[in-house]
């Protein structure tokens, strides 16, 4: 069957998907979520390498929500990336982050639609799955980026980056920094948090290196992704350790604060500060010397791999499997690993050179 009985199929699945929701909680995920949730990475098929890229395709993108400036820019490598392979784009999506009832309707609709694949930011790793594994019943391949679904309800998940270099890289940024010398700490999110927790222990395992022999992790401290608290935290690590040099804040929320606090504190210039932040919140504090570099990936380019992979998954030449290799155009080549994950790469590093570049 490849598409004849989607709508049909559809009327009955949203009877079932209705009944999914009311179990489900809301909330994205990434790969760290759903690693250990059993199940294979959905494949089909077998992989043709050589097979020859299809033309013509429709690549319908449902992130996790739409006019998100994140969103938008990641999007629009998808578009871009689609142009150049000769096949179209089309983007729909909830206005709300949360909606996961809407996200389940606008996956229905691409299967109705009969489009060829689909390349979805998931709010809720399990609330989709019926709609999707029926999408890939009807022969549509079904890409995550940014957030995950449970694994057995899509080809492949596009991460954005490994948690082994987010936490390593973090760390050499601020070791630099400092001159490899000095008291340092951490500002999380939440203390539950489970890839603020994986980061925050690698990071711990980086500074076992020799060459981090002079620099000490005096705390970690948890600003609950919550600004006014993650100031406040920032302010009372540099009370209660006046001799800090460094901090890192591995969240988008806090590392925002704890630029704000230190920008008009005595501390500017002399506590460094690195972590995960966007170039628009990061901007100002970046030129005006708060910071010297940050990090985070370039969401163009993850719309950009997760519309290759859905171009390379249709045409057959990979089918999800772990160790099977495509090429992504000017992005390089790469290997499919465990549970059909995809990392896009190390981030990418922001500084007064580059900052300006960026636009989300």
């Amino acid at each position: 069957m490849r598409k004849s009985s989607v709508r049909r199929t559809c009327a009955v699945l949203a009877a079932v998907t209705s009944l999914a929701l009311a179990a489900t909680a809301c909330g994205g995920t990434t790969k760290e979520d759903v690693k250990d949730e059993g199940g294979k990475a959905a494949t089909a098929g077998k992989a043709d390498p050589n097979a020859e890229t299809k033309k013509g395709l429709t690549v319908g993108f449902l992130p996790k929500q739409v006019n998100n400036p994140y969103f938008t820019v990641a999007d629009k490598g998808g578009e871009k990336a689609l142009g150049e392979l000769g096949s179209s784009y089309k983007e729909v999506g909830t206005s709300s982050g949360t909606d996961t009832a809407g996200q389940v309707s606008y996956v229905n609709t691409l299967t109705q639609q009969q489009v060829d694949a689909i390349a979805v930011s998931a709010q809720d790793p399990g609330a989709l799955c019926t709609a999707l594994k029926q999408a890939m019943k009807n022969d549509i391949k079904v890409v995550t980026y940014d957030s995950d679904t449970n694994v057995e309800c899509r080809n492949a998940f596009i991460s954005q980056a490994s948690a082994d270099d987010i936490g390593r890289t973090q760390v050499q940024q601020l070791a630099e920094q400092i001159g490899n010398k000095g008291e340092i700490a951490i500002l999380s999110a939440a203390q539950t948090a489970t890839n603020q927790n994986a980061w925050i222990d690698i990071m711990k395992d980086e500074l076992k290196d020799p060459k981090y022999k002079d620099v000490r992790l005096v705390k970690v401290a948890y600003g609950d992704d919550d600004a006014q608290k993650s100031f406040q935290q920032t302010q009372g690590l540099l009370q209660e350790h006046p001799d800090l040099k460094g901090i890192i804040s591995p969240t988008t929320v806090g590392i925002k604060a704890a630029a704000q606090y230190l920008s008009g504190s005595k501390y500017k210039g002399r506590v460094k500060l690195t972590g995960l932040g966007t170039p628009n919140d990061m901007r100002k504090y970046v030129k005006n010397g708060t910071v010297e570099a940050f990090e985070l990936w370039d969401p163009a380019k993850l719309g950009e791999l997760a519309a290759r992979t859905a171009v390379a998954l249709s045409s057959g030449q990979i089918t999800g499997k772990e160790g099977e290799t495509f090429e992504a155009g000017a992005l390089g080549e790469y290997t499919i690993g465990k549970d059909g994950v995809i990392d896009l790469g190390k981030p990418t590093v922001f500084t007064a050179d580059n900052v300006d570049d960026f636009d989300f």
